[in-house]
């Protein structure tokens, strides 16, 4: 039996949720701001609150913003006819860590999983179609997680815009099977766009 009174164990209970944490780890988060109210608690529940209010997913890309259209659309020097197609927002942060891509994004929101009942439907498939075509994309890189469904998803993808004057390239290798974007050095995300290759 906990001994935190009810409100602070709900805390412990959340913060065991996240990814990463379970309920010990969740326990020490909570004592460790709990030590700190001032200094890190109280900003923290304030940052929280504003991003509950303020976060969206930018309506061209998926991206997270706190604005109706991401900085990436908005930014006009990002109009290289180059799209680059990640499963998640994870995925495009980590693309950005890197650098080395300067054209636009589109998160898919997941993987295409049979399993999982999640069809192109439940994903921004229809979205990039059209966003490929309306925005006379040149390339369409699909930078998705070397597993069984990241490769599916890359193929119905390839099949989709098969009939568009596109280019459709993948990853090089050195992202390693199993690999998730999220997890690689910087260096290896670069050298992996920079020898893309054609589907």
């Amino acid at each position: 039996m906990s001994q935190a009174p009810p409100d602070i164990e709900a805390l412990i209970d959340l913060m065991a949720r996240l990814p990463g944490l379970g309920p010990r780890s969740g326990r020490r988060a909570v004592l460790a701001l709990l030590k700190k109210r001032e200094a890190l608690m109280a900003p923290l529940a304030q940052a929280m609150a504003s991003v509950v209010l303020k976060a969206r997913d930018c309506r061209v890309c998926g991206n997270i913003s706190t604005e109706e259209v991401c900085a990436i659309c908005n930014d006009p020097r990002r109009q290289t006819g180059e799209v680059c197609v990640v499963e998640d927002v994870a995925d495009l942060w980590a693309m950005e860590r890197g650098g080395a891509f300067r054209g636009r994004y589109h998160v898919l929101g997941g993987t295409l999983s049979a399993l999982d009942a999640i069809g192109p439907e439940e994903l921004h498939i229809p979205q990039l179609v059209t966003r490929v075509v309306d925005e006379g994309m040149t390339e369409v890189i699909l930078a998705l997680n070397a597993t069984v469904d990241g490769q599916t998803t890359a193929h119905y993808i390839a099949d989709a815009l098969a009939g568009s004057d596109v280019q459709i390239t993948t990853l090089a290798q050195g992202v390693p099977i199993g690999g998730e974007l999220d997890y690689l050095d910087d260096g290896t995300i670069g050298a992996a766009l920079r020898a893309r290759k054609r589907v």
